[in-house]
């Protein structure tokens, strides 16, 4: 499956974006998926999670209550949607398709978009 991230931009603090990510190669329908992102000179870190089935999500500390991920199976697509926006977000944001174990390491992710560039100034 290919993975291709988009949506991401310049916006300033407390501005909203909304990221998009579409599968093609094979459908998602059945496949858990996910949102990652890597800051300059950080480790690539969990942002969101969702399943494929319920749609039932899981978010990392930080975005939580201002991030929200959500996807159309029919459409082959992932989104997130990003409110509140800090400079700490800040990233490149990866979306990627889980495999297994715990929903928060990378490791658990078999493949991966090419990432999304958000800036976000103060």
């Amino acid at each position: 499956v290919q993975l291709q991230a988009s949506g991401g931009g310049l916006v300033q603090a407390g501005d909203s974006m909304r990221l998009s990510c579409v599968a093609s190669g094979r459908a998602l329908s059945g496949y858990h998926t996910g949102w990652f992102r890597q800051a300059p000179g950080k480790e690539r870190e969990f942002v969101a999670f969702i399943n494929w089935a319920d749609s039932s999500p899981y978010y990392s500390e930080s975005v939580k209550g201002r991030f929200t991920i959500a996807r159309d199976n029919a459409k082959n697509t992932m989104y997130l949607q990003m409110n509140r926006l800090k400079p700490e977000d800040t990233a490149v944001y990866y979306c990627a398709k889980y495999k297994d174990g715990p929903v928060f390491y990378k490791s658990s992710y078999d493949y991966w978009g090419q990432g999304t560039l958000v800036t976000v100034s103060s």
